[in-house]
């Protein structure tokens, strides 16, 4: 496949304020966009247009990981050659696509994982970081993988990896799963550097000292059960 699919996965909560301008800087660099509207209570969904775009709702709040398998299986049955996992609350950069797919279309990698820490993390709360930082030395402990990020949810995956990774971690635990699932599958995988930017946006709505500490009690608790 000299020329693959390119879709993108969006997991939207909550997020009308900003979701619009995502998607127009997003389909930009991807053929297809898929949002996935988990349960939202605003109006996500009545902003969410475009010819590109595919709005699929959970009638209820599931978590971002159930979201995204969703997003999966949907990208499956339309034979999506790379899939990429792509927030909705504007912290990334859709400049930074072209490079993150450039190992898959170079049959280098079967995954691509975005990292703030080689790239850039704009206003980073400290809070934040700590728990970051936390979770790439548990996700070493309990899974042997060296990374310098476990918790990006900027990823593209090749049509071999979305068919061989399954998310059961409904809620945050996801991100972990993953990378468990990118060893024990015996996936080809590599970091390059991206930038997220927290605005006071995305900090007032998902970055407080509760919501990252909740990042590694779910992870803890996707390893433990």
């Amino acid at each position: 496949m000299n020329n693959p699919k390119v879709f993108a996965v969006v997991a939207a909560f909550n997020e009308e304020k900003t979701i619009s301008a995502v998607l127009s800087d997003l389909g930009k660099y991807v053929d297809r966009i898929i949002v996935v509207d988990d349960g939202s209570s605003d109006k996500t969904s009545d902003v969410v247009k475009g010819g590109r775009i595919t709005l699929l709702r959970h009638l209820s709040n599931l978590g971002q990981g159930a979201a995204l398998q969703t997003g999966f299986e949907y990208a499956k049955r339309q034979k999506a050659g790379i899939v990429i996992t792509y927030d909705a609350d504007g912290q990334f950069k859709a400049s930074d696509i072209p490079r993150l797919i450039e190992p898959i279309t170079q049959k280098k990698a079967d995954v691509v994982l975005g990292s703030r820490f080689l790239g850039q993390a704009v206003n980073i709360p400290r809070t934040r970081l700590i728990t970051l930082k936390l979770g790439i030395i548990f996700t070493f402990i309990f899974s042997g993988l060296k990374l310098t990020d476990t918790n990006n949810g900027l990823r593209a995956l090749n049509s071999k990896a979305l068919h061989k990774i399954n998310i059961t971690q409904n809620k945050l635990a996801h991100a972990s799963e993953i990378l468990d699932q990118i060893k024990s599958k015996k996936l080809k995988y590599m970091e390059i550097p991206v930038t997220v930017i927290y605005t006071d946006y995305s900090k007032q709505k998902g970055e407080k000292n509760l919501n990252a500490l909740k990042v590694f009690v779910d992870l803890v608790t996707g390893k433990l059960y």
